[in-house]
C-alpha cells in the first residue's frame, strides 16, 4: 500500500479491482478546504482513460511489476513469443498487450516486458528502431526541392511517410511512439 504522495507518471496501481497506470497527476492545494490530487488513469487492459480525484494522503494500492528485457522470437496465433536472454525462459504475450507495437516487431528485437506474478501486463517497444524499406515509389530528380514525403512499406509491414530521396532497401530509423521517419541509416 502507498499513498497519494507516491503517485508518479507510469506508476501501476489497482483501482476499482483493475490495473491502471498513472498518465498524469497534479497536486492541488485550494485556498479553502483540504488538498487533493487530480489524476488521469489508463486502464491497462482496455486502454480507456479515466479521471479521478484522491484526497491528499489517501491510501492507494501500488502494484509492483517486474520488468525484463526480452527478445522477440515469433508469433504463435494470438500470442507473441519472447525469450529472456539470461534464463532462456519463454513468455507468451497476448496480441492485445503488444498492441500497435506489433507492426515494428522483427526477429531478435529486444523489448521490455512487465510481469505481475508471471503474467505479462505491459510491453514497451524501443523508442527508435531501424528497419529496411521494402516498397516505395522511386524518387524523381528534383522532387527533393519541395520537401514533401511519400509512403514507404517497411520489412515488418508498417507504413511510414518518408522523404522523396528514400529508396527500396534503404535502412531508416523510425520513432515507434509517433510512427515517424527520423533519418536514413548507413549500413
Amino acid at each position: 500500500m502507498g499513498s497519494t504522495s507516491d503517485l508518479r507518471n507510469g506508476l501501476v496501481m489497482k483501482f476499482r479491482n483493475e490495473l491502471y497506470t498513472v498518465v498524469e497527476f497534479q497536486h492541488v492545494k485550494p485556498g479553502k478546504g483540504g488538498a487533493f490530487v487530480r489524476t488521469k488513469l489508463k486502464n491497462i487492459k482496455t486502454g480507456r482513460v479515466i479521471e479521478n480525484t484522491f484526497r491528499s494522503g489517501e491510501a492507494v494500492d501500488v502494484v509492483r511489476l517486474e520488468e525484463k528485457k526480452m527478445q522477440y522470437l515469433y508469433q504463435d496465433g494470438e500470442h507473441y513469443v519472447f525469450m529472456d536472454n539470461n534464463t532462456y525462459e519463454q513468455a507468451h504475450v497476448p496480441a492485445d498487450i503488444v498492441g500497435e507495437g506489433s507492426k515494428y516487431l522483427k526477429d531478435g528485437e529486444i523489448c521490455t516486458v512487465s510481469f505481475k506474478d508471471e503474467t505479462p501486463i505491459t510491453l514497451e517497444m524501443p523508442n527508435f528502431i531501424i528497419l529496411r524499406v521494402s516498397e516505395t515509389e522511386p524518387g524523381v530528380k528534383g522532387d527533393t526541392v519541395s520537401g514533401g514525403s511519400k509512403p514507404a512499406t517497411l520489412e515488418t509491414g508498417a507504413t511510414v511517410n518518408v522523404p522523396f530521396f528514400i529508396n527500396v532497401d534503404d535502412l531508416i530509423r523510425v520513432d515507434t511512439r509517433s510512427n515517424a521517419y527520423m533519418e536514413r541509416v548507413k549500413e
